[in-house]
């Protein structure tokens, strides 16, 4: 019976998001308003079609953890390091500055003791890193001076939840408990960081032989395991430490960031982010209590609003003080200010040893809940009515000139990097464009990274994966393939998903040439024909002809060929059609090419080129 209720419970969330969720982005309001209003149409409070979704919240607080992951395969160490103020400075600013004034404010209104007081200051001082970096990247501005500076204190956060567990027992006035790892003190200090050093040296020297071992079985389910396995991996020994699953996926994804499987990851993990956090939104709808609500209607009306204007305050004038430009420090402090779904954790911690009381957790709990729920709406109205006024965006002029993206984006992807795609990439980044190099062979893939060539791991059949390469912003895409049927499948997915692109492919033979035409490519390259050229050019100059008639000859025949090609292209799927006007195509190029040799006029003129050439080089 158990089993038949997981299953009725999973279809009735999974119909919830697929009617609420499209209603919602139709409207305007963002994906995660619509999983909210899906978790409080189906939650206890309103069709009572679920519980209070509390078993559904742990599994889906993995999906938090996945997405933090995705982040983190960005945020190569590089530019973790560059944001190191950001974080350490603004992150804890934000923090101490929150704590202390909501603290005062429940001090002074509720006249609690200070411990009692200094507790919900800390809770509530998180925010949604879940709600937050999702909304944003939904809307384009996560890459925003603002939406980085939100993402810098959200990771604060997610460490700062380390040392807030470790004091909430002092100021209970106990002693802390032996950690889940069963260490305490100095041990357990030693053991965290002896996990961090673990991390960097399995990130750098074993997790690329794995990943490369895996890729070389061709078993394209076997990489999403392995990619499932470290995040779960990266989860569990955090866990185990009592520290945030989220920071130690967040860690393992900054370690595979320069990795040349960097997109493959990224696309093997992300359906099962969106599926998970979609699943934590809904969560969080359905732990809405309304009875509660209803109970106490004004009290908590007026705790949501104190609380978000305390929160936006101080945002917004931390904003101002690091000079945050107008309408950036608005996206800023709108966005964080609401609680998190840390403090859900928090509270039930600080209710079991005695720092909060039943009532205070109660009312906490549905603080959380609907400042989270708030949030898009918040966003909205930035979106709606701040945005349009100070040109917040990946369009701004000054996001352009004065904001580069954290990860700016090549406007030519390369897929296969044998030997014809690294000479057509080598030109590019000779003349100062950037490239993003796929290939799904792992041992060509091992070879060229050897050499310092940045080349990443993926089959770009799918097009996730070329989304998470930057297809939806390259301009260019450089098929060098040699297999037909993945070139045709490769183009198909540009072609539906991304018709912005322009193709350049590689054709082995002409039959390969004429199904690339078929498909709608217009700029295809015979890989044999200006070599096989080059050959028979230079055998006619050791036969007699200058150099000058030579590359005439050579032109010519090139060009009457490309004409005969498409000429042909009606016929290439009737065989015998093909063979009998390829021979009526041979006999006028035998012809052409033997009146050009008649010519005397353009012969003298050949002559007098060739001796020019030769005085210039002289």
């Amino acid at each position: 019976m158990e089993h038949s209720n997981f299953l009725v419970e999973a279809v009735i969330f999974m119909g919830a998001a697929v009617i609420a969720v499209p209603i919602a982005t139709r409207l305007g309001l963002g994906s995660v308003l619509g999983y909210l209003l899906a978790g409080v149409a189906i939650g206890p409070s309103a069709l009572g079609l679920v519980g209070d979704a509390s078993d559904e919240m742990h599994v889906a607080e993995f999906g938090v953890a996945l997405m933090l992951f995705l982040i983190g395969l960005e945020m190569q160490p590089k530019k973790l390091w560059q944001m190191r103020g950001a974080i350490l400075g603004t992150g804890s600013a934000q923090l101490l500055l929150t704590a202390a004034a909501v603290a005062a404010i429940a001090l002074w209104l509720f006249d609690m003791s200070w411990r009692t007081g200094v507790a919900i200051g800390l809770i509530l001082a998180l925010s949604s890193t879940a709600i937050v970096l999702q909304s944003l990247n939904e809307k384009g501005l996560l890459k925003t001076q603002g939406g980085r500076s939100a993402f810098a204190v959200l990771l604060l956060q997610d460490i700062a939840v380390i040392p807030i567990l470790a004091l909430l027992p002092l100021l209970a006035g106990t002693t802390a408990e032996s950690h889940a790892s069963g260490l305490e003190g100095w041990g357990y200090a030693a053991a965290v960081i002896a996990t961090i050093a673990a991390f960097a040296i399995t990130g750098r020297y074993l997790l690329g032989p794995l990943l490369r071992l895996v890729a070389g079985s061709q078993v394209r389910e076997m990489f999403t395991v392995t990619a499932l396995l470290i995040v779960f991996a990266a989860a569990a020994v955090m866990s185990w430490l009592d520290l945030s699953p989220a920071l130690g996926t967040f860690l393992a994804g900054v370690l595979l960031a320069e990795s040349e499987f960097r997109h493959e990851l990224e696309a093997d993990i992300e359906p099962f982010k969106g599926l998970l956090l979609g699943l934590f939104f809904i969560a969080v709808g359905a732990s809405l209590n309304f009875a509660q609500i209803a109970q106490n209607p004004l009290l908590l009306f007026g705790l949501v609003v104190a609380l978000v204007v305390v929160k936006f305050g101080v945002l917004f004038l931390l904003a101002r003080f690091l000079r945050m430009s107008k309408g950036e420090d608005w996206l800023f402090a709108l966005s964080l200010a609401q609680a998190g779904e840390f403090g859900f954790v928090l509270v039930s911690f600080s209710t079991q040893i005695q720092v909060l009381d039943a009532e205070a957790s109660s009312l906490l709990v549905a603080l959380i809940a609907l400042t989270m729920a708030l949030t898009p709406i918040l966003l909205l109205v930035f979106e709606r009515f701040i945005q349009p006024r100070f040109l917040i965006g990946p369009e701004a002029p000054q996001a352009v000139e004065h904001e580069p993206p954290m990860d700016s984006n090549s406007p030519v992807i390369i897929i296969g990097y044998g030997r014809f795609g690294q000479i057509a990439g080598r030109l590019l980044n000779a003349c100062g464009f950037s490239t993003t190099l796929l290939e799904r062979n792992a041992e060509q893939l091992d070879l060229v990274r050897r050499y310092g060539i940045e080349a990443y791991y993926g089959d770009a059949t799918r097009e996730d994966l070329l989304r998470a390469a930057g297809a939806a912003q390259a301009r260019l895409v450089i098929l060098t393939l040699s297999d037909q049927a993945a070139s045709l499948e490769i183009i198909a997915q540009l072609q539906k998903h991304f018709p912005h692109l322009k193709i350049l492919a590689r054709a082995r033979s002409r039959m390969h040439q004429y199904a690339l035409m078929e498909a709608g490519v217009k700029y295809i390259f015979r890989e044999t024909v200006d070599p096989a050229l080059a050959i028979g050019e230079k055998a006619l100059e050791l036969l007699g002809l200058s150099p000058l008639q030579a590359r005439r000859a050579a032109r010519k025949f090139k060009q009457h060929d490309q004409r005969m090609l498409e000429a042909l292209f009606p016929y290439w799927r009737d065989e015998a059609q093909h063979i009998a006007q390829s021979r009526i195509y041979r006999e006028q190029l035998l012809q052409a090419l033997q009146e050009d040799r008649r010519d005397r006029d353009l012969h003298l003129d050949h002559y007098w080129e060739e001796a020019k050439v030769e005085t210039e080089r002289s």
